[in-house]
């Protein structure tokens, strides 16, 4: 099992860890820890690189599987044997991008549930720009105005944003903890992670995040479109 370091500090750039194992086929190792996000909800997994002795490794993906993350190496160095040190190295300026992003959707999510009760029923993002799918049956150029400046309201408030690890059972006691329409936690899961923007949003959620609303930057809805009878999505990017 890989100590997951992202999920109690985000603004980790640098770590130590050990080699568990290696997968010499798909030129990937499994390491005891690791401060790399490995992608999932919506969110794309971190790049860097691993210093194993004297060599540098590129890391060009990370893939959680089951409770280990794998770290996928580039470049055409021999692989490190198991048990080695190893110094993991994040590509700040990308990750912390993802955060102010990641941030700026809850904050999309938060404000549109809030004000117009609408689940999200999809979403994505890249460095700095993003969408969200939610369920309006209607959208028009004046509400989508109207949601961009509440959001840019919610963001200049300057909420603190913390996260906790709940057992399952508690977690669930949370009103409108899940804000997708679907559940998309499997059952087997027994501890549940929560990121609360303070006075504004809590919800389970895996990814990175900023500790403060006013890291974000400005946001700009950029479009909007219509993606079936009760399905609108909102595209939005940071400034």
């Amino acid at each position: 099992m890989t100590d997951l370091l992202y999920q109690t500090d985000s603004y980790l750039k640098e770590f130590h860890a050990s080699v568990l194992s290696v997968l010499l086929e798909e030129r990937a190792v499994l390491l005891d820890r690791t401060a790399f996000y490995p992608g999932g909800g919506g969110q794309p997994c971190d790049f860097g690189s691993l210093k194993i002795a004297d060599q540098i490794y590129p890391v060009e993906k990370v893939k959680k599987q089951g409770d280990d993350v794998l770290h996928f190496l580039g470049g055409t160095a021999p692989l490190p044997s198991v048990g080695s040190a190893s110094r993991g190295t994040l590509d700040w300026t990308r990750r912390y991008k993802l955060m102010r992003t990641h941030t700026a959707l809850h904050v999309l999510c938060g404000t549109v549930f809030r004000d117009y009760g609408a689940q999200v029923t999809g979403g994505d993002m890249e460095p700095l720009k993003g969408r969200m799918d939610f369920e309006f049956e209607t959208m028009r150029g004046d509400l989508v105005r109207d949601i961009e400046a509440a959001v840019n309201k919610e963001i200049a408030a300057a909420r603190e944003i913390g996260v906790k690890i709940l057992p399952r059972e508690e977690a669930f006691q949370i009103p409108d903890l899940i804000r997708t329409k679907i559940n998309l936690l499997p059952e087997g899961i027994m501890l549940v992670r929560t990121v609360e923007i303070v006075g504004l949003d809590l919800q389970a959620d895996g990814g990175t995040h900023v500790r403060n609303t006013s890291e974000v930057g400005v946001i700009r809805v950029v479009d909007y479109k219509s993606k079936g009878a009760i399905n609108k999505r909102i595209y939005i990017e940071i400034e």
